[in-house]
Formats: C-alpha cells, structure tokens, sequence
C-alpha cells in the first residue's frame, strides 16, 4: 500500500508519530486537523517536516500534505486513521460525515467504543463506510518539540475490531503493514472492552492525587506510583471489565497478561509486568489532574463500560465509585460528560441482537 495516500486525522502526539514513522516508511500521508485546533499543526504547516526520534525511525519527514480541510484529506485516501482523544472523535465524526464514502476505512486509535457511536452518527445522515478500532495507542510517544515526536516504545500486539466483523480479515490486511503484529477481536465490542487505559489510568491518577498536584507530575508513574495497592485496586476494575465482557461472551485478556502480549513488559502480575517494562518505567505521571487520564478515560472509558454493564445487568462498584470519586477531582460530572448505550446505538438490545449488529453492522 506504500504510496497510497492514508489520512492521519488529528494533531497531538501519537499523529504527529504515526505521521512521522509511515512517511519514513515511503507513504503519502495527509495529515489533518479541526480547523478550530489549526494551532496544533501550524508549527508544520508551512515545511511540512515532523522530525522523528526514536525505535519506530529517525529523520525528517516531509509529510505530503497538512491541512485543515477535511474534505481534501479524505477526497485523498481510502483509510483514515483516527487518532484524537475520545472526546474528540464526536466532533471528527462531524467534520467527516459529509465527505464520507462506502469506499472509506476509518480506524480509531485507541477507540474505546468510538466506532460504535460513529455508527450511529453515519446510520442517522445515511451514510456508510468500514469502521474499525484498536484497543490501545500503536507506540508510546510524545511531541518533544512543536515539530519533533520521540517514539520510545511500539505495541507489537496491536488488538483490532472492526464493524462489520465479516469485514475484519480486509481491514486485518489493510492495517497489519503499517503496525506489523496486528491481533483481532470478535468485533469492535470486545475491541473496546479490551482497551488498556481506562483500566490503569483513573484508579492510578485518583490514588497519586495528592503527589501529582504537590509535584507537577514530577516522578515516573508506572515505576513509582503504581505500587503494589495501586496495582490491586487497578485489577478489582479488570476484573469488572472481564466480567463485563464474559456476560456478552467473550473472554477478555487480563490487563496484565495484555501489557505483556502488546510487549510492554514481561510475563507476571501487574506489578510485575510494570516494573518489568523499559517502555513504561520511563514515563513520568502528568503534570496536572487536568489530564486526558482523567478527562477521557473516566466519562469515555469508566462511563461507557458502565453504562453497558448497567444495561446486560453486570454489577461494577469499583468502575462506579472511580466515577463518582472523579466528577469533584475533575470539577465536571463524569456520567453525563461521556456517552452511554444511547450514544452507541446500542440502547435496549438484547444480547442476541447485540451480537448480530457487531456481526453485521445493521440495528
């Protein structure tokens, strides 16, 4: 697929990456942002150069295209790779749904449930086109300078569902090139049950509060605040996810033996599986509780999860108390900021029902 113009839709960190990384791969990429957030991609704008640093490559990429216009990027490729926090993927949807064509693959990275709501958004404008998510960001990465990203890890265990599931093994086919040692899910569902951070990050953030307010974010998170308590607290919310999955059928991955199968640490419990890990240890705690670990993942993961296990009758106090525990920490209400079965479109199914609309991509 080298040569073929694939849109990046978004500007932060993990887009200025994958942008960076598949250009020095040979690929055209079209690089694209609201153009309410045109700041995130002006200090490119002009040279169109992302320098790379890092395991995933290293240079200068001149990126084929940057823009704000959606309708150029997507009139450009076929595969769109959606890579925003969740909160943003609502407004991208918008954006996109009027240049949306059955040709278009849309991916979201991560996408913690996003792909069913941009379902729902594509079936109320009549509108069709391939969705697919995966369960966590393809490197650990960050934006080192308005124009450099440093890459210092890759999952080399990618998980990917898409909607329709019949058309998993073409996006499969599609996707494994970019981000080689790509995994599957049932469906999009299991995909965004089987995301990571939500799992680690609000039980984590909520339990360093304190630490990450006094220093600014100033100690290593995975090495230093996720402790040995830390780590249980973080399994009691795995162990509702799973529970939450084996209700619809499925048989979810614990959150430490997937650490280890995405290669960020070795083979053990949680703790082990951490402080085993090059590409985690090195990665400090946010600077604020302002942090999209709190922001996105309680209402858009926590929530959402929730929401689904209120409606197939799974009980999850531990999920529902992070929430509750959040809204003050984060000053908004983190039930009503996310999205719910009714967002999904998955409102009042039954199981059954539920399964043949992941299997088919018709409610």
């Amino acid at each position: 697929m080298a040569n073929e113009t694939i849109a990046v839709l978004g500007g932060g960190n993990t887009a200025f990456a994958v942008a960076a990384s598949l250009t020095l791969r040979g690929y055209d990429i079209a690089l694209c942002e609201l153009p309410g957030f045109a700041e995130m991609v002006e200090p490119i704008a002009a040279h169109r150069t992302i320098v790379l640093h890092g395991v995933a490559g290293a240079g200068s990429a001149e990126i084929a295209q940057v823009t704000t216009d959606m309708a150029e990027a997507l009139a450009a490729a076929d595969l769109l790779l959606l890579i925003v926090p969740a909160y943003a993927q609502r407004a991208f949807a918008e954006a996109c749904i009027p240049h949306i064509e059955p040709r278009h693959t849309v991916v979201l990275m991560p996408g913690t449930l996003g792909a069913l709501e941009w379902a729902a958004m594509l079936k109320a404008a009549g509108k069709e086109a391939t969705l697919a998510e995966v369960d966590t960001a393809p490197y650990v990465c960050r934006k080192t300078a308005p124009d450099e990203a440093t890459i210092w890890g890759v999952v080399s265990g990618l998980g990917l569902g898409v909607l329709p599931a019949t058309e998993t093994a073409r996006v499969r086919e599609v996707i494994d090139p970019l981000f080689p040692g790509i995994q599957t899910h049932p469906d999009v569902m299991a995909c965004g049950l089987s995301s990571m951070n939500p799992v680690v990050h609000p039980a984590g953030v909520l339990m360093n509060a304190g630490r990450i307010e006094r220093s600014h974010g100033e100690f290593y998170f995975y090495e230093e605040g996720v402790t040995p308590a830390v780590a249980r607290a973080i399994m009691a919310v795995d162990d509702e996810r799973r529970a939450i999955g084996k209700a619809l059928g499925y048989e979810l991955m614990p959150v430490n033996e997937a650490f280890h199968q995405a290669g960020f640490g070795p083979r053990g419990d949680l703790w082990s599986a951490i402080n085993g890990s090059y590409m985690l240890t090195r990665l400090k705690a946010p600077g604020s509780l302002d942090s999209r670990w709190l922001t996105e993942d309680v209402p858009y993961g926590l929530g959402a999860w929730v929401s689904v296990a209120r409606q197939y009758g799974v009980a999850t106090p531990v999920m529902e108390s992070l929430v509750n525990l959040a809204t003050p920490v984060m000053g908004f209400d983190g039930w009503a900021a996310g999205r719910g079965v009714k967002a999904l479109g998955i409102a009042g199914l039954a199981k059954g029902e539920l399964a043949a609309f992941l299997a088919g991509g018709n409610s």
